[in-house]
């Protein structure tokens, strides 16, 4: 008999750095994360890292990881997560998505960033669910979260649609303040939150221009940009969405979501 896949959720993970890994209290926060969800018959990320149009689809094999930082201690550039290839999941997501005028690329040797396998190794740490990682194609709102949409029937197949990136970013201004977390940090994480609560979601898709900071908090809106994929995969259940990790990580919000 084979049961039918659970409807996932969407999620929208604010996934720090290598060191991450290393913190008292975030790893333990995504392993109880994902210890409530149900189990996903394969995950889908869209990380802050990976910008190429058209969309481009990720190894599907053995799927191999991209060290895309530099000047860090050695026993980084060690970590491994031997995932299993999503081919499948990569057809579905050719045919949701392919079309006139909307090109899917192959890119067979591009594996997972550290958007997509830092968090994943404290969430999934045995590495047995398949993993596909497909390409940002733009930086626009509203074009983010129709393919947020046109994704969210996957979730009906037990697939889990994970948005990568940071709450708030601007490392260049971090160099400049001092302990504790920056104003800006701040006021946009609160900002945010409350736009999320009231489902506002035309204020967060003008961010740059209403949110306190909006510009400060993210100078490029890459790591912001995930959220609008998340919030396409979940439009219609907006309301259930919840915070499940908050708070601050070297000054940067590391709000993480749940919608569904």
């Amino acid at each position: 008999m084979v049961t039918a896949a659970r409807r996932m959720p969407a999620l929208y993970l604010s996934h720090g750095a290598p060191p991450l890994a290393d913190d008292p209290v975030w790893p333990g926060e995504l392993a109880a994360w994902s210890a409530g969800l149900p189990r996903p018959t394969a995950i889908l990320v869209v990380s802050a890292h990976w910008e190429e149009a058209p969309l481009a689809l990720g190894s599907t094999g053995t799927v191999p990881l991209v060290y895309d930082f530099w000047g860090f201690p050695e026993h980084y550039y060690a970590v491994r997560y031997p995932a299993p290839g999503a081919p499948a999941l990569a057809r579905a997501v050719r045919g949701l998505l392919g079309g006139p005028g909307t090109p899917v690329q192959d890119v067979p040797d591009r594996g997972l960033d550290h958007g997509a396998y830092v968090p994943l190794v404290e969430m999934f740490p045995g590495a047995d669910v398949p993993v596909l990682q497909v390409s940002m194609p733009t930086l626009d709102p509203q074009r983010l979260m129709d393919l947020g949409r046109r994704l969210a029937p996957l979730r009906d197949e037990g697939v889990l649609i994970v948005g990568s990136g940071f709450f708030t970013h601007n490392l260049a201004a971090l160099r400049h303040t001092g302990p504790g977390v920056p104003g800006w940090s701040a006021e946009f994480d609160d900002w945010g939150q409350r736009a999320l609560a009231a489902g506002d979601v035309d204020a967060l898709l003008d961010f740059e221009h209403k949110a306190p900071a909006g510009r400060l908090a993210h100078p490029r809106t890459e790591h912001f940009a995930p959220l609008f994929v998340t919030l396409g995969a979940a439009e219609g259940e907006l309301g259930s969405g919840r915070s499940v990790i908050d708070g601050f990580w070297m000054g940067l919000a590391k709000r993480s979501l749940q919608f569904g």
